[in-house]
Order: C-alpha cells, then structure tokens, then sequence
C-alpha cells in the first residue's frame, strides 16, 4: 500500500497505474512513427556471456546485441542500463553525445524497465572493470506494457511462479538454468542410450482402451471416430510390440497422463523415458541404469558427489538388496520365516499395518506393506531393491527358482522411487491371465471401461524374445541433478487450478 495526497492506494492500483502510463507512452511513439511492433528482425551478432568470457577479443570492438532492460541509472547526459539477453546480463553505457539529443531523450522518457532494445556499440571496461558496452545506436523492439515485479524481492509467490513461468524466468536466474540443465540432462541421456545402440522411437498418446494397469487414465472422445479415446499412462506395450518386431534396442521419451493426485513429486503430465533391450535380463538393466546415471551425473554436475535437500548422495556408489533383504535389514523380519500367508497376515496386524486386501492379502502383499512403510524412507544413497512379489508386477517375468517373486527391480534415492525395470514377461498365456485379474480388480471397483489389451496379446504370441525393460522419470531426475524440492520447479509449466 502506498499514500497519495492522503489516499491509500493498493497494489493492484498502483500496477494498473504504471500500465496506463506505459500505453501512453506507446501512444506517443506510434504518433512519431515509431511503433516497436513493427520491428520484423533485429541483426543480432554477439551474446552477453560470450563478450564477457573474451573481453581481451572483443575490447574496443563493435558489436550488435539486443535484450530486455532490467535496470537504469540516468545521471544527466550519460546513463546505464542492464540488458539481460540469453546468456546473461551486460551493462551498457548511453550519452546524449552518442545517440543525439532526441533519441537520448526518447530513451529516458519513453523506455521502460522490461522494455526489448537493439543496440551496437563497441566493447570496453569500466573504471570498476565490468566489462560494458559503449552504445552508439540504439532502438527499441518491443514495449513491455506491464512493469516487471520489483527487482530485490522479484517474484517470490509460488503460485505466480508457476503460473507466470514467462516472469519467473525474466526474473530469476536460477529458473533459467534449472529448465538449461533439464534440457541437458536430456541431451546425455540421448547420447547415452544412442551410444549404445538404442533407437528412439516415438508411440501413440491417444488409446482406444483403458488397460488394466493400476493408474488412472484421462479419457476423451474422438469425435470422427465417435469413439471413447484414453490418454496413455504409459509406453511399454507399444515399445514391447517393436521388439517382436526385430527392433532390438528401443526407447522413448514419452509425456505420459494419469489422472491422480498431486503433490511434491506427482504432476499429472509428467515425462518418462523408457529402455528395451532385447535378450538381455534385470541385471543387465541394473548395471545400464548405474552407469549411465553416473554418466549423466558427472557430465551434467562435473561431480559424482551431489547434494540434494541437505543430503550429500554418491552417485558413484550404489547398493543392491533383495526386497526381502531390505524388509530384514530395517525391521528385522525375515520373509523366509513366514510358514504361511494367514502367518503374514498376523505379523502385519502386530506390526499396526491395516492390509489394502484384508484377509485375502499374501505374504507377498505384506513384504510390500512392510517395505513402503518402514524401508523406502531408509534408502538415501542410491540403492536398488529387486527381486519384487509377483503380486504387485503384473508385466514382469517370474524367477525360475521362486515363482513367488518376478525379476523386477526399482532404484530409490533419498527415499524416493526413481525408475523401475523388468525382466520382462514375455509368455503370452501367463500375461493373459495377469492382465485378466487387474481388469477383474478393476471392474470389482466399479470401473467397467478396463480392457485387457488384445493387440498385445496377439503381439506376444508371435513372440517376444528375452527383454530387460526400464523406466525413470525424467522429472524427478531433474529434481535430483537441479536439487529442486518439487517437480513443479522442473516442469515449465505445470498443473494449475484455474484461478477464478
């Protein structure tokens, strides 16, 4: 709030006031003539950062550059500026020698804070020794009609942060090189899998069937078709098809909808990137998904050793424990020693755990109550836990010495699920019946639209060789490298309620 003449004047006020001015300014220039939106091209030849890191080359030459002004500092006859470009900020120095009385003129009164300029001028030091630019032309490209946040505090409201991702990263350079990492990330895990024989491939987004599999799909209506289409949860089934068909090592980066909740690592849009690897196994997996996050650690953070929401992670070191291992190791209870499930119903009754499948829950189903709720939080430093029940991996293949397990795995760091792999089930009779029981489950609860995916069916049947699969989400991997605490500071611009 702010007094004028005795009045209280709020902020939402005092911003439609800056607003009204700056469109009578943009009135005036579009009365001289000189309507920046009419500027088509601009012959941009140097960068901020580039100008910076060889100042010794460029000292005393001309150069063009162009950017959004974020601060001014008028002193009589002279003035500076800070022009943020894409790779950074430069300081620039303006006379009224220079550019002529008017146009000097024109640049105090009618430029603005936000405002996009050209400019050329040759390159020198200041007497503090920030490397500057002497402007000898200059010309405005694009008028910014509402005043940017103020500068010292910037946009700090969360929920305008993300709602406003274009202010955000005009105003935050720490946003700015969060979404340049992520592209990066991106690029090393490309190279990655590329390196290694991988083909990316791209897999539909609409699906004409809601699959069994436990996530919630976003449906909607082909119109044309007049057919109920349904958002993918999911990549897998249509990868799997391209290696029956002989495409032996495929992946994609796939954006993937599920219409559930939300919170610090859950958007409903989110990205994944899943791996196939024909006659290959989980092990095989592991050791891929080991050594390409160290890869892409060391290239993205120049370092092994991360630090990530106050905990320092060795990303060089990773731990591998069977479930059954790990649920011994932090609760003392050994899977071997249950002689039956009604025995592990009982051990989860004493230990305060209400069972999601009641009297009909397994001693699988209680290894893995036990393990969300007293190991997953436990697992810091990278660690992979395999060997998964076969009640909770419907796609994944069962262990020739233990049917009771699949030869699955997940890695986990600072407590948090980041991938997940597969031997993967390539017996087609015994997917069938899989799929059956979650499409069963699934219509237990009211859901009728489930449907077992035939075409895959039919896919397996022509058959599918020896596959290792993974997925990771790409988000939260971004979130680890970037040591950002929700996946909303990675993803550009992520699900918001419409404000009314």
């Amino acid at each position: 709030m702010q007094e004028n003449n005795g009045q209280v004047i709020s902020e939402e006020e005092q911003l439609a006031e800056q607003a009204r001015i700056r469109r009578e300014k943009l009135a005036k220039l579009v009365g001289e003539g000189k309507n920046p939106y009419e500027q088509v091209k601009y012959p941009v030849d140097s960068d901020s950062a580039t100008v910076k890191a060889a100042y010794e080359k460029y000292e005393g030459k001309t150069v063009t550059m162009a950017g959004r002004m974020m601060s001014r500092r008028v002193m009589g006859k002279a003035s500076f500026s800070h022009i943020s470009d894409k790779s950074g900020y430069i300081q620039i120095y303006v006379t009224r020698d220079d550019l002529g009385e008017e146009n000097y003129l024109s640049y105090k009164k009618d430029y603005d804070i936000g405002d996009i300029v050209g400019f050329k001028g040759f390159v020198f030091k200041t007497k503090t020794g920030e490397v500057s630019v002497h402007v000898t032309e200059m010309i405005m490209l694009t008028k910014s009609l509402l005043p940017l946040p103020e500068k010292y505090n910037g946009l700090q409201d969360k929920d305008m942060k993300y709602r406003l991702r274009h202010l955000d990263l005009i105003m935050n350079d720490d946003v700015k090189s969060t979404f340049r990492t992520r592209s990066k990330i991106l690029k090393e895990i490309r190279e990655y899998l590329d390196g290694r024989g991988y083909l990316e491939v791209d897999t539909p987004t609409l699906l004409p069937l809601e699959i069994g599999a436990d996530a919630r799909p976003f449906k909607t209506h082909h119109n044309a078709l007049d057919l109920d289409m349904y958002m993918r949860i999911e990549t897998e089934l249509f990868l799997k098809r391209l290696i029956v068909g002989g495409l032996d090592r495929v992946y994609e980066v796939g954006r993937i909808f599920r219409n559930e909740g939300m919170d610090a690592f859950h958007n409903p849009e989110f990205t994944t990137i899943e791996m196939y690897q024909a006659y290959s196994d989980y092990f095989d997996m592991m050791d891929l998904i080991e050594d390409m996050y160290k890869t892409v650690t060391k290239n993205v953070c120049g370092t092994l050793d991360i630090t990530y929401q106050g905990e320092t992670i060795h990303m060089g070191e990773w731990t591998r424990m069977t479930m059954a291992e790990a649920v011994k190791k932090y609760t003392g209870l050994d899977y071997n020693d249950w002689k039956s499930d009604e025995d592990a119903r009982k051990i989860a009754k004493e230990k305060g755990i209400e069972l999601e499948h009641g009297d009909n829950a397994t001693k699988g189903h209680v290894l893995i109550e036990l393990f969300d709720k007293y190991v997953e939080d436990n697992l810091i430093q990278p660690t992979i836990i395999y060997d998964y029940p076969v009640e909770n991996s419907p796609l994944a293949k069962r262990k020739p010495s233990d049917p009771a397990f699949t030869e699955r795995f997940e890695y986990f760091i600072c407590g948090h699920e980041y991938g997940n792999a597969f031997s993967e089930l390539n017996d087609p009779i015994d997917q069938k019946q899989r799929m059956q029981k979650q499409v069963d489950a699934k219509r237990a609860k009211g859901n009728n639209d489930a449907k077992i995916d035939e075409d895959f069916i039919n896919a397996l049947e022509y058959g599918l060789p020896p596959t290792g699969g993974l997925g990771l989400g790409l988000d939260r991997l971004v979130m680890l490298l970037t040591d950002s605490s929700t996946i909303r500071d990675v993803i550009l611009f992520p699900t918001m309620k419409p404000k009314k």
